[in-house]
């Protein structure tokens, strides 16, 4: 255990664990919350009144995007039939559309990959200098 203790890789392995525990807790994302809508028995007739045609508008705009478009005819659907689909869909439904397509996010952003590379990086870098060159490959 002695030796452990003293062995050439147990300063670099400690300073990268205090780094990396650092690196963790700084750059936590944040905490959301929200109420969900009470669920509707499906039985029941009484719907709260929705505005079709805004709600159409705004699903008819996103579908007119030329990268939603590239999509739908990746898929084999023309922008026709799409919208076809949606016409033929229930007022709840058209709603529930609308409204959660305001939630989807259309990809991530590049700063938080930059800053994941450049973290490794940097510990690559201080991990060298830390065990000043004693970095052996042997091949058997």
């Amino acid at each position: 255990m002695h030796t452990l203790l003293r062995s050439f890789y147990t300063k670099p392995l400690v300073i990268y664990l205090v780094f990396a525990l650092l690196m963790i807790s700084t750059f936590s994302g944040p905490a959301e919350a929200m109420f969900l809508p009470a669920a509707r028995d499906a039985g029941s007739t009484a719907s709260l009144p929705f505005d079709r045609g805004a709600d159409l508008k705004k699903i008819q705009a996103t579908l007119e995007s030329k990268t939603v478009q590239q999509k739908l005819i990746d898929y084999g659907l023309t922008p026709e039939d799409a919208m076809a689909k949606v016409n033929s869909l229930t007022d709840d439904q058209v709603h529930q559309l609308a409204s959660n397509m305001d939630s989807v996010q259309a990809g991530g952003s590049i700063v938080g990959t930059v800053v994941g590379l450049l973290i490794i990086a940097l510990l690559v870098v201080l991990l060298i200098y830390l065990l000043e060159g004693r970095i052996e490959i042997k091949q058997k």
